[in-house]
C-alpha cells in the first residue's frame, strides 16, 4: 500500500523538488498545504497571489488546502491552526508530512516537535544534500521558477523578479545559499516535469516592504 502524505507547500522551488522526490518514490500525495496571509490573499512570506497558487495546484493535479492566518500572527496561532488541520489528517490515517528543508536544524526540530504532539512525523527528501547540487538538479530537471522576494540584507532589488536559472546562480554573492535556505530569497515554480501545463503570469512592479524585502508582484494572465 502506498504511504499517504500531506506536503507543506510554499509554491517555491524547494517544496516543488521535495514533491517531485516523493512522487518519484511512489508515495500518494493527498494534498498541498499552504499558509496564506488573509489580509493580502497571498502566500505567506513568498507574496504570491492565491489565484496563482490555485492554478499551480491545478497544473500539478493535486488538492490544495489553504491555512489562513492574519498578518503578524503569533507562533502559537500558527501552531494551533496547523495542528488542527493536521490532526484531521491524522484521524484519517495519514502519518507523514513532507517538507523541503535542507539544512536548518532548528527549523527541522521545531517541525518534528510539533508533529510528535499529534503522532505524526516529517519526511525531508532534500535534507542534508548539497544546496548547489540541488539547485542545479532543479534546473536540469526542467523546472521553471521566478524569484518573488529578496531580503535586501543579502540581495538587491535587481534580483527580485529574475528567473531561477544557472545565470542567476552564477550572479549570486558567494555568501548567499544557492537555494536561499537562509531566507535570502523565495520563489514561485510555474512549470516543470510534474506540471501538466505552465502557470501563466506577467511580472508586475517590484516594491520594498517592511523597509527590507523586495517583492516582485506576479500578475495572473
Amino acid at each position: 500500500m502506498k504511504e499517504k502524505v500531506v506536503v507543506g507547500w510554499s509554491g517555491g522551488k524547494d517544496s516543488a523538488l521535495a514533491l517531485y522526490e516523493v512522487l518519484k518514490s511512489g508515495m500518494e500525495v493527498l494534498e498541498l498545504l499552504t499558509t496564506v496571509t488573509q489580509e493580502y490573499d497571498r502566500i505567506s512570506i513568498h507574496g504570491v497571489r492565491t489565484v496563482l497558487l490555485e492554478q499551480q495546484a491545478e497544473a500539478l493535479g493535486l488538492s490544495l488546502e489553504k491555512m489562513l492566518l492574519p498578518k503578524g500572527a503569533a507562533d502559537k496561532d500558527y501552531e494551533k491552526e496547523l495542528l488542527t488541520i493536521l490532526r484531521s489528517h491524522r484521524n484519517r490515517g495519514v502519518l507523514s508530512v513532507v517538507f523541503g528543508d535542507i539544512f536548518l536544524a532548528d527549523v527541522k526540530r521545531y517541525r518534528d516537535e510539533l508533529l510528535t504532539k499529534i503522532g505524526m512525523h516529517g519526511i525531508y527528501p532534500l535534507w542534508g544534500k548539497d544546496s548547489r547540487e540541488l539547485a542545479c538538479n532543479f534546473i536540469d530537471l526542467g523546472f521553471k521558477a521566478v524569484i518573488t522576494v529578496t531580503d535586501s540584507k543579502a540581495l538587491g532589488e535587481e534580483f527580485s523578479g529574475r528567473e531561477y536559472n544557472k545565470q542567476f546562480l552564477a550572479d549570486l554573492p558567494v555568501d548567499v545559499d544557492p537555494c536561499g535556505e537562509n531566507g535570502e530569497f523565495h520563489s514561485f515554480v510555474y512549470d516543470g516535469p510534474i506540471f501538466s501545463k505552465p502557470v501563466h503570469f506577467t511580472k508586475g512592479e517590484v516594491v520594498l516592504r517592511d523597509n527590507r524585502f523586495w517583492y516582485c508582484d506576479l500578475v495572473p494572465v
